[in-house]
């Protein structure tokens, strides 16, 4: 029995895609749920699992395609009730298929294809064996894999499981000797951050406010019940479950900072979903904490923990990074000491942390070695004047500074 193979139905925000590989050719046995191709939107990568275990029959779309909801981009048999030679076909192949191509995660293959790497070589961590990002990162140090000499390594290859004829063209070298240049074609995802950022620049009167806090009282406080909190929720402590509640309290008494303009009306939100901007192997991306003013900080950092482990696999879906009414984003730990952060459209505000670094300062008429961090909070001056952001900015300090007043709301 013939299978049609179609392109997920996407939101109502998603008008496409584009298909970014194939990880089966036809011919291959694949298994129920197993991922047979991968289509990038503007915002996540949607899988198109197999519906049934059979054989890979036809290709229609590839690799490169622009595709649209409910799109035939393919076609499989399937094995149950087909003749025997297909069945024959899938009972000989099914171990041997599995073993063939274990399953990576579409940032483990990049890095596989880019190192020429052996895939059978690689021990996966992740649930079902799968490969993840860091244990080609492993293989790569320790050199337990089989390297191959890769003919260009800086090209930009696609996310399949090995080299297909499929695969979109290599990057195109303009010139070559002792001044190369490629052109790659710019990623969906690359291409909607582009456009939101020129969005933001051109329709946001966008300003910045300074300050520094002295982050020993919370370094003191993350010190002191450290374990016990780990012991207890099983999950680290860390520096931006304390920026969320400073950030939701400050909100509560700066609610410009909590809204959006909508055509000529200012839409206050009551409610506070805080997006945390995340570095991922396709780009930037903004999960959102939902309702987070509900959120015990343990849950904060479970959550924070989930969202980086999805970024670093792909697999966040399009509701973890959908919406958003204020926004937190760490340079810190690239080493930024300061910058300044632009607007996530349609919110009014985000909020950038820096590198923790000691530094002197005056106590009391003394110089005192403090670690200080260095804040930026980015606004829409058309929403929010100067003294709200100001006033913003200083409340989340006085808050790092003295954390006791996250329990007393004061």
């Amino acid at each position: 029995m013939s299978i049609e193979l179609k392109v997920p139905v996407f939101p109502e925000s998603v008008s496409d895609g584009t298909i970014l590989s194939w990880n089966r050719k036809p011919g291959d046995v694949v298994k129920r749920d197993e991922s047979l191709v991968d289509i990038e939107t503007d915002k996540v990568v949607f899988e198109v699992p197999a519906p049934k275990d059979g054989v890979l029959e036809e290709i229609l779309e590839d690799a490169g395609a622009v595709v649209t909801s409910g799109q035939l981009i393919g076609r499989m048999r399937e094995a149950e009730g087909e003749s025997p030679a297909v069945e024959e076909t899938v009972a000989a192949g099914a171990a041997d298929a599995q073993a063939e191509t274990p399953f990576a995660t579409p940032s483990a293959r990049k890095l596989i294809e880019e190192n020429a790497l052996d895939i059978h070589a690689i021990q996966g961590s992740g649930s079902g064996n799968r490969i993840l990002k860091q244990d080609v990162l492993a293989a790569l140090e320790t050199s337990s894999a089989t390297v191959k000499p890769a003919a260009d390594t800086s090209a930009v290859a696609t996310e399949t499981a090995e080299p297909r004829k499929e695969q979109p063209a290599e990057p195109v070298v303009i010139q070559e000797g002792e001044r190369p240049e490629r052109r790659v074609p710019m990623t969906r995802l690359r291409a909607r951050i582009a456009e939101r950022l020129l969005e933001a620049q051109r329709n946001a009167a966008i300003l910045t406010t300074f300050n520094e806090v002295n982050m020993q009282p919370v370094m003191d406080l993350r010190s002191r019940y450290r374990d016990a909190f780990e012991k207890r929720y099983g999950v680290r402590l860390g520096f931006m479950s304390f920026f969320v509640k400073a950030s939701i309290e400050a909100l509560r008494r700066f609610p410009e900072l909590n809204a959006s303009i909508d055509g000529t009306d200012i839409v206050y939100h009551g409610f506070f979903d805080i997006g945390i901007a995340v570095s991922s192997p396709r780009g930037l991306v903004v999960p959102v904490l939902r309702d987070a003013d509900r959120m015990a900080m343990a849950d904060v950092e479970i959550q924070l923990g989930d969202y980086a482990g999805k970024a670093r696999e792909g697999s966040l879906s399009l509701e973890d990074i959908t919406g958003g009414t204020f926004t937190i984003t760490n340079g810190g730990v690239f080493g930024s000491l300061l910058s300044t952060p632009i607007l996530n459209p349609p919110q009014s505000g985000i909020l950038g942390m820096h590198k923790i670094q000691q530094r002197p300062v005056a106590e009391d008429g003394e110089v005192v070695i403090r670690p200080m961090m260095n804040l930026a909070l980015s606004y829409d001056h058309r929403l929010v004047d100067g003294r709200e952001a100001v006033q913003f900015l200083v409340t989340v300090k006085e808050i790092l500074e003295d954390p006791a007043r996250l329990t007393l709301g004061v």
